[in-house]
């Protein structure tokens, strides 16, 4: 029996090298694909560099002075595009794809069935109007802060649609459109049917739906803008956002085709206004030019008479009385009947 032990033994050992060498030698070396960015932990820690937090990076500029020491994370070694690499049986490498993704800014990571099963997300507007909302976010992994994507939070992409949703929620209800354009005051002659003015005086206030769905652009600008601070508390940045609709609840929505229609027709009424107005001032410019071209073509041959007599006076009054003759006498080839005055 001994004798077998002391056979078998040198085989054993061999065995487990071989098994060491095969489960933590060869199985030690890995890749990095081209659209991710691997992290190794030693011991559960991760591999840091000897350099500034990720506050001194751009990432970090949209914080507030205040959240800054909140989000202080290390900057961590990150493994490029690759390979292959190696790593100990103690280290453990950690892949993250940087890729962009696009998700349904409903979708609710931790219950997949809020928010209507991730497709409408609800607000409330200024005027206490619930409103639909529709759109999609595109997103990615900061690869200038995995720290906090890693370890930093446990559920990043919750955290982060929770972020985008706050925001979006209380520029909804906090929402006020822009001041329109003054208009042009209309000519004293000019009319609007009475029902195009008591539609105006009703659509004195802003009507909220209306407002955001004008308004979406700057709605999309002002999320992009707010959300910049999203990569340097979670680690992941929001690239855009893009709401693509704005709906009322059903019960509303006649009655806000009623007030669009309205609308619509004050601003044909306006328009047909101004369209009469300056139609009629411009026929105005047109008559006056025709009168001022017609008195100089009246004044014209008067002034040049007065001229000609003037020059006929400066030469002496036998020229002046030449010329009245001359006058009398192709006056009296074209007359047919002459009165002569007789003197007594």
């Amino acid at each position: 029996m001994e004798e077998l032990l002391d056979f078998s033994l040198p085989g054993v050992l061999l065995g487990v090298g071989a098994f060491v060498v095969v489960r933590y030698v060869l199985t030690g070396f890995f890749t990095v694909d081209q659209n991710e960015r691997a992290v190794k932990t030693s011991f559960g820690r991760a591999q840091r560099l000897l350099t500034p937090g990720h506050l001194e990076n751009p990432v970090a500029s949209s914080l507030a002075e205040a959240e800054k020491e909140r989000y202080r994370f290390p900057q961590l070694r990150v493994i490029p595009p690759g390979g292959p690499y190696f790593k100990w049986p103690w280290e453990r490498v950690h892949k993250v794809s940087v890729a962009t993704q696009t998700v349904n800014m409903a979708f609710d990571p931790e219950s997949r069935s809020a928010n209507q099963g991730g497709t409408v997300l609800e607000a409330v507007t200024k005027d206490q109007l619930n409103v639909g909302l529709t759109g999609q976010l595109r997103y990615r992994v900061s690869e200038q802060n995995l720290y906090a994507y890693l370890f930093g939070v446990r559920n990043p992409i919750a955290h982060v649609m929770g972020f985008f949703i706050s925001i979006l929620r209380e520029r909804i209800a906090n929402f006020e459109a822009p001041p329109a354009p003054r208009a042009l005051p209309l000519p004293e002659d000019a009319t609007v049917s009475p029902v195009a003015a008591a539609a105006e005086v009703s659509l004195g206030t802003n009507v909220s739906i209306n407002d955001l769905r004008k308004n979406l652009r700057d709605i999309n600008e002002h999320m992009q803008r707010e959300c910049r601070a999203s990569g340097a508390r979670y680690g992941m940045v929001l690239d855009s956002s893009l709401i693509t609709g704005i709906d009322p609840p059903q019960e509303v929505e006649s009655a806000l085709a009623a007030i669009n229609t309205a609308h619509n027709h004050v601003s044909s009424d306006i328009s047909l206004a101004h369209a009469e107005a300056d139609q009629k001032i411009v026929q105005s410019r047109r008559a006056v030019e025709i009168e001022t071209l017609r008195a100089h073509a009246e004044v014209e041959p008067l002034t040049a008479m007065a001229a000609q007599l003037a020059d006929l006076k400066r030469q002496g009054s036998g020229a002046l009385a030449a010329y009245l003759r001359n006058v009398r006498l192709s006056l009296y080839g074209k007359a047919r009947q002459v009165i002569l005055e007789v003197k007594r």
